[in-house]
C-alpha cells in the first residue's frame, strides 16, 4: 500500500543527500523513481537537486508533476520531492492524491520550520496528513540536537524578515533551541564573520 512520507530536519541534516540516495536505491533495483522539487528552490539551477556533499541530479518541478497525466505518474514506482517546505497546501494535497488514488508512494524531504521557528505551509500540511513522519537529525555546534534554522548576518541572528530567503551556510546555521534563543551562532561562524570583516 502506497504511503505519503515526510522526512524533515534542520539545515545541514542531509535531507537532499537522503532524497538522492532514495532515488538511487529505487533505480538500482530496476524501479523508476521521479525526482522533483518546488520552483522556489533555484539555488543550484532550475531543474537540479544538489546536496552539500556534491551529489546532484536533474529533476522536474512540482508544478510540472501536477501537469502530468495519470498514466505518466503511474509509470513511476516512487515520487521523491525535495525542499517540500516551499510547496503550497494544495500541492501537498495533490501529492496525497497520487498516493491515495494512483497508489504511487511519495517521499518528501524538507525543513519543518523557518528562521523564526514557524512552520512553512508545505510542512504544516504534511504534518497534518502524512502517513509517516520522521526527523532526520543533526547537531548544534554544542553537540545538542539542532532544531532551529537560524538566519544570520555579520550582526548576528536575524529575527525579522521574509519567510523565504534562499541561502546556504553563508546565511543559515542549525542550532539547538537554547542557542537559538540566546543568539549564539557558535565559534566557527563567529570566526568566519570576523575574518570576513577583516577582508
Amino acid at each position: 500500500m502506497a504511503k505519503l512520507y515526510y522526512y524533515y530536519g534542520a539545515m545541514n541534516s542531509s535531507k537532499t543527500a537522503n532524497a538522492l540516495m532514495t532515488h538511487f536505491n529505487y533505480e538500482e533495483v530496476g524501479q523508476r523513481a521521479l525526482l522533483c522539487k518546488t520552483e522556489t528552490d533555484s539555488r543550484d539551477g532550475v531543474r537540479k537537486i544538489r546536496s552539500r556533499i556534491g551529489l546532484e541530479m536533474e529533476c522536474v518541478l512540482l508544478h510540472e508533476l501536477q501537469e502530468m497525466d495519470e498514466e505518466q505518474i503511474r509509470s513511476y514506482d516512487c515520487i521523491i520531492v525535495d525542499e517540500v517546505q516551499f510547496a503550497s497546501a494544495q500541492q501537498i494535497d495533490f501529492l496525497s492524491d497520487i498516493v491515495d488514488f494512483m497508489e504511487v508512494p511519495v517521499v518528501c524531504y524538507g525543513l519543518r520550520a523557518d528562521f523564526q521557528n514557524k512552520l512553512f505551509p508545505g510542512s504544516e500540511r504534511l504534518i497534518t496528513i502524512a502517513d509517516c513522519i520522521q526527523e532526520i537529525k543533526t547537531v548544534c555546534w554544542c553537540g545538542r540536537k539542532a532544531t532551529s534554522n537560524a538566519r544570520y548576518n555579520r550582526d548576528g541572528i536575524i529575527r525579522d524578515g521574509e519567510q523565504v530567503v534562499l541561502g546556504a551556510n553563508d546565511q543559515y546555521v542549525a542550532l539547538c533551541r537554547r542557542h537559538f534563543k540566546l543568539g549564539m551562532l557558535g565559534p566557527n561562524i563567529k570566526k568566519a564573520l570576523e575574518e570576513k570583516a577583516e577582508n
